[in-house]
């Protein structure tokens, strides 16, 4: 019976038409490839959607903080909103020598220019932020400004003891260096001042 039998090129052509090639394998990776590659458009547009939103809040907090409070930053005026800061972050400066003529630039009456000085047995501070409305001009504590004042902290007289000179003191040496040394890790761990100088004298 002719029709039942088949010949062998037919069944050879059956069975390559069967089994995948190198060839189809390939073109059926490619195929697949672009599904995987959708989920990195969807994080890029997802990031650019919350870069979006956070410049449009930064934008209507300042914008809101101008309209109530006539300034870009609510008012506040601390060492986050000055240049120097940033500068100091990006390359942190060691202390530095500074005389006792140009110590006496940084008395608070131009801030513009000066920054508030404050100094404590040869160690400076840098006292700008929060430190004018006492040791600024008009200040309770504007005759320490400018100036190493350890004696006076020490003494508690501040007409003719506004010097760094400790000798001579009534009290015993050591507990005098202690009341000193109290200031200087006062000013040295506030959050707000920081040892910036040291004087020529020291």
């Amino acid at each position: 019976m002719p029709a039942a039998s088949s010949s062998p090129s037919s069944a050879s052509s059956k069975s390559s038409a069967s089994s995948p090639t190198p060839n189809s394998r390939l073109q059926s990776t490619r195929k697949r490839a672009p599904a995987r590659s959708h989920a990195a458009p969807a994080r890029s547009s997802a990031v650019a959607f919350l870069l979006k939103w956070l410049a449009l809040a930064l934008v209507t907090n300042v914008a809101l903080s101008r309209a109530f409070t006539q300034s870009w930053t609510w008012g506040y005026e601390g060492k986050w909103t000055k240049s120097r800061t940033y500068r100091e972050l990006v390359r942190p400066t060691g202390p530095v020598v500074l005389s006792e003529a140009q110590l006496a630039l940084h008395d608070g009456t131009q801030p513009k220019r000066y920054p508030l000085y404050l100094a404590f047995d040869g160690d400076v501070f840098d006292i700008s932020d929060g430190g004018m409305r006492n040791y600024g001009p008009g200040g309770a504590y504007h005759q320490f400004a400018g100036k190493d004042a350890a004696r006076a902290f020490v003494t508690g007289c501040f007409k003719t003891h506004l010097t760094h000179d400790l000798r001579g003191l009534t009290r015993d040496q050591l507990a005098a260096r202690l009341i000193v040394e109290n200031w200087k890790n006062f000013y040295g761990n506030h959050g707000t001042c920081k040892r910036v100088l040291v004087l020529t004298w020291r």
